[in-house]
């Protein structure tokens, strides 16, 4: 067998293998990319721990630490939901049981609703008034459909808890293994693009710590600009409320979730104009917030025309979901810096 031969069959085996080991994993893959942003926007900061810390095994008790605070950052938020899901649900028991004895009264709010709050409160006793009433109703429910409701919840939390622990023990690899891991990368790009690979990686991996820097200001500033106008329009829990509005606008156009139904309870209460002032103050926000801070964030440290950190941004979790929301502005940065440098090399050719 020829040298050519046998490296043709090198590059198709390896090339097999390859594709064998995608399709392994094809079920993991955006676990294992989730990983890989968290240890990219989280790198600065391991690195920082590193130099100040001094003893053995420092890689792993300082990744191991950074690993369990991060998933306390994301598990507190949920946990603290879930309890709340709970509760609710009892109560809603409690009042189901109340019902099938003297229905469900008409709530203060649906008497208040401007306009039509007499005629809500008729329709209201009509339907749910009796306890006769209250169980026509509840009947037209399908307690087979609400079933099945019940467990796919609870399987797409268990799947998601799973794949958050499979996220966090990659994270762990990573933190360990980070410095040879980035030196086998560098060597690659290099190997692929030249000495120009090196630039790309950095590039690249710039983007994707823009792109979270730039999540956490633009949600930061939203929370606590949203929460002064919930305390201006006399809202309880104002902070509680730009803090949930926060969390939200890390994902583009998320919170006008939070401000609308703020601004459906304030109807609710009587107060149609601070309902209006207050969604309107929301979509101003969120629209400059998401179409103009955020992409400039994003794109100034990369120095990544807006255009393309827009289109970045929107195109790639339209492609990918919320990993693009990292992923596009990362592959538009590495493609403008080929484009500009296959410019540079026509242009001095």
């Amino acid at each position: 067998m020829t040298t050519h031969t046998q490296k043709r069959a090198c590059f198709f085996g390896g090339l097999l293998l390859l594709v064998l080991g995608v399709w392994v994993l094809h079920g993991f893959l955006d676990l294992l990319a989730w990983a890989v942003v968290l240890a990219i926007s989280t790198w600065p900061l391991y690195k920082r721990l590193l130099s100040i810390v001094h003893f053995h095994h420092k890689e792993t008790c300082v990744g191991l630490g950074l690993t369990i605070l991060i998933a306390a950052v994301i598990f507190m938020p949920v946990g603290y939901g879930l309890s709340r899901l709970i509760t609710e649900g009892q109560n809603l028991a409690e009042l189901l049981k109340v019902a099938d004895v003297n229905g469900i009264p008409c709530p203060i709010w649906v008497e208040n609703l401007p306009w039509i709050g007499t005629s809500a409160k008729a329709i209201w006793i009509k339907e749910l008034g009796s306890a006769t009433a209250a169980n026509n109703a509840f009947h037209l429910i399908d307690s087979g459909s609400v079933l099945y409701f019940t467990k796919d919840t609870a399987n797409q939390l268990v799947q998601h808890f799973f794949g958050f622990l499979i996220i966090l023990l990659t994270l762990l690899f990573v933190y360990r293994n980070g410095h040879k891991l980035g030196q086998q990368i560098l060597e690659s790009s290099q190997k692929l693009f030249g000495n120009k690979g090196y630039r790309y990686t950095l590039h690249a991996t710039a983007a994707v710590r823009s792109t979270v820097n730039g999540m956490l200001i633009v949600g930061l500033g939203k929370g606590l600009l949203m929460g002064v106008g919930y305390s201006i329009v006399s809202l309880e829990n104002p902070a509680i409320l730009g803090a949930i509005t926060g969390i939200f606008a890390l994902i583009p156009f998320a919170a006008k979730i939070i401000f609308s139904v703020c601004s459906i309870v304030l109807i609710a209460q009587g107060h149609p104009i601070e309902a209006a002032s207050l969604f309107s103050y929301g979509m101003i926000l969120t629209m400059v917030a998401d179409n103009y801070v955020r992409p400039a964030l994003i794109g100034g440290a990369v120095k990544l025309p807006f255009l393309w950190t827009l289109l970045g941004i929107f195109g790639g979790m339209e492609a990918f979901g919320m990993l693009g929301l990292f992923l596009g502005p990362a592959l538009m940065a590495l493609l403008m810096s080929i484009w500009r440098d296959w410019l540079h090399d026509l242009n001095h050719a």
